[in-house]
């Protein structure tokens, strides 16, 4: 599924199952709780935290997941079509960085 697919999908998510969409900033807000998730089971599991025995069930790409489901409803009430966005964004990087990672010694 391409970004403009998810978000098409999401949409009648939305529309069938969530009522309508949180305001934007209820939005945010859930956006930053899922993106501290996917920050806590990162920095337990592949970072030097200890993991905790309640973390360890927790699912890395169910929470991914939970943050791309948000981005999209905020792209959808906003407007955004976030496949031209993405694209755009790619686009731009490959212009702009496409030796400077190859040049990086800190990355040999």
């Amino acid at each position: 599924m391409n970004i403009e697919n998810a978000q098409k999908a999401v949409d009648a998510w939305i529309k069938e199952h969530g009522v309508r969409y949180f305001n934007e900033l209820t939005n945010m807000a859930q956006l930053t709780e899922e993106v501290g998730e996917v920050a806590r089971i990162i920095a337990r599991r592949y970072g030097e935290q200890s993991e905790k025995e309640s973390d360890r069930a927790k699912d890395l790409g169910e929470e991914l997941a939970d943050v791309v489901f948000v981005v999209l409803c905020l792209a959808n009430q906003t407007g955004i079509n976030l496949q031209e966005a993405f694209d755009k964004k790619l686009d731009l990087k490959t212009q702009r960085d496409k030796d400077r990672h190859k040049n990086n010694e800190k990355l040999k």
